[in-house]
C-alpha cells in the first residue's frame, strides 16, 4: 500500500512552474468587468499580471503588506485600501483577492469589507485564494461561485463555467502542461520551415481544415493566423470551424468573438462551423474532432490553433498532416507526444493580446504571408 502511494505521490507531482490561482481569480475578475481588483497582501504579489491587467482596463490596488502585518495583521491596511478605492475610481464593482500572506494568517475579507463600508456602495466580489493550489482553474471556480453570490451571475452560468474549468482542469492533466511532472519548455519548431510546408500542400491544391479553438483573449492573435491561412490559400481548399459563439459566455467575452466575426468578415472569410464560445475550448476541440471526422475526414491537413491539444484527430482515427500552434512552451513537448507533425510556439503571446480591441498580428501569420508573397514574384 505505501508503494502505490509512493508512486501515486509522485505522478501527481508538479516540479515546473504552474499558473497561479490567485492570478487566475484576477484575470476572471476582468472577465467579469470588475473595475477595481484589490490583492491583499505584499505589493510585489502577482506584479507582472497586475499590470498587464491595468492595460486591460481594469485598476489593480494591493494592500502592500508588509513584516509587521505578517505578525499583527493587515486587516487595517486592507479596510484603508479599499475606502481609497471608492474614492478614488468610484467603481460599480470591487474584487478583493486574498493571497497565500493573508490566508496563511488568517485574515477575514469579508469583515473588512464590511468595516470599510465599500457594499454600501457598490458590489464587492470577495475571494479568499493562495498559490497553494495544484490547478489555477481553482481561483476561476472560487471567483465564479462569489460572483454568483453577490448576483453578478446567474447560478446557471456557475455551473456552466464551473463544468468547463473541470473539463480545462482534466485536460491538462490527461495531454497538456499538467501531464507529466516535467516538460522541458520549447520554443517549437522553425516557423519558417512550418510554413514553407503549409505553402507546399496549398501550392499542390490540398485541402485543409483550419480549427481555431482559443482561449479568451488570446484569439485576438490566433485568428491573425486563420485569415493569413485563408489569405494564402484558394476558398475552396480551406474550411474553416471556430469556438466563436457569440451567445455563450460572460458579456465581455462574448464581445471578443464579435470583434473577431466581424473583421473576419470583412476579409470574406466565413467560419463554416462554430462549435462553442471562448470559454468552452475544453469541450470545443472534441466537437471539432467529430465534426471532421464526419465530414472532412478526407482532407489533407489541419491548421490548430489556441489550444491544440484539445482538438483530439488521432484519437478519431483522422489520418491527417497537422499543424499546430500555441502559446505554451511546455505544451509543445505534449503535443509531439500525440503525434502532431508541426508545433510552433507563438512567443509572449499573452502580454500582446491584453487590452486588444481587433485581430493582432502574429508572428507565424506574418511568416505564411510573407513567404507567400515571397513565392508569387518568383
Amino acid at each position: 500500500m505505501e508503494d502505490d502511494k509512493s508512486m501515486s505521490d509522485e505522478i501527481e507531482m508538479i516540479l515546473h512552474p504552474r499558473p497561479s490561482a490567485i492570478v487566475a481569480a484576477l484575470y476572471t475578475l476582468r472577465d467579469l468587468d470588475v473595475d477595481v481588483a484589490v490583492l491583499h497582501g505584499p505589493a510585489g504579489c502577482s506584479f507582472k499580471h497586475s499590470r498587464l491587467l491595468e492595460e486591460d482596463g481594469m485598476h489593480v490596488l494591493t494592500s502592500a503588506m508588509n513584516e509587521s502585518n505578517f505578525v499583527f495583521g493587515g486587516q487595517d491596511s486592507l479596510v484603508t485600501v479599499l475606502r481609497k478605492a471608492l474614492e478614488m475610481f468610484h467603481p460599480e464593482v470591487i474584487g478583493v483577492v486574498g493571497t497565500c500572506s493573508s490566508m496563511i494568517i488568517g485574515e477575514d475579507l469579508h469583515q473588512a469589507v464590511e468595516e470599510s463600508g465599500v457594499s454600501t456602495k457598490c458590489k464587492v466580489i470577495a475571494v479568499n485564494v493562495h498559490a497553494g493550489y495544484r490547478d489555477n482553474t481553482v481561483g476561476v471556480i472560487l471567483t465564479l461561485e462569489s460572483a454568483y453570490k453577490s448576483g453578478l451571475i446567474s447560478k446557471e452560468e456557475f455551473e456552466r463555467q464551473k463544468s468547463m474549468l473541470e473539463a480545462a482542469t482534466r485536460l491538462e492533466k490527461e495531454v497538456g502542461a499538467a501531464s507529466k511532472s516535467y516538460i522541458p519548455p520549447s520554443k517549437g519548431d522553425s516557423k519558417i520551415d512550418v510554413a514553407k510546408r503549409l505553402l507546399e500542400l496549398i501550392r499542390a491544391d490540398k485541402k485543409g481544415v483550419c480549427v481555431l479553438n482559443a482561449k479568451k483573449e488570446t484569439v485576438f492573435m490566433f485568428a491573425d493566423i486563420l485569415r493569413a491561412v485563408n489569405k494564402v490559400a484558394d476558398s475552396s481548399q480551406i474550411i474553416n470551424i471556430a469556438n466563436l459563439d457569440t451567445k455563450v459566455g460572460l458579456k465581455k467575452i462574448r464581445g471578443y468573438s464579435m470583434k473577431i466575426l466581424d473583421e473576419l468578415a470583412a476579409d470574406d472569410i466565413i467560419i463554416d462551423h462554430i462549435i462553442g464560445g471562448l470559454d468552452e475550448y475544453p469541450v470545443a476541440g472534441e466537437h471539432a474532432a467529430a465534426l471532421i471526422k464526419d465530414s472532412y475526414s478526407v482532407y489533407d491537413f489541419a491548421v490548430l490553433l489556441g489550444i491544440p491539444h484539445a482538438v483530439p484527430l488521432k484519437k478519431y482515427g483522422i489520418q491527417m498532416e497537422i499543424f499546430s500552434v500555441t502559446n505554451g512552451p511546455r505544451t509543445i513537448e505534449p503535443l509531439k507526444w500525440l503525434g502532431h507533425d508541426h508545433a510552433v510556439l507563438e512567443i509572449d503571446l499573452h502580454p500582446k493580446t491584453m487590452g486588444a480591441t481587433g485581430i493582432i498580428p502574429s508572428e507565424f501569420g506574418d511568416t505564411l504571408l510573407k513567404l507567400n508573397s515571397l513565392q508569387v514574384r518568383e
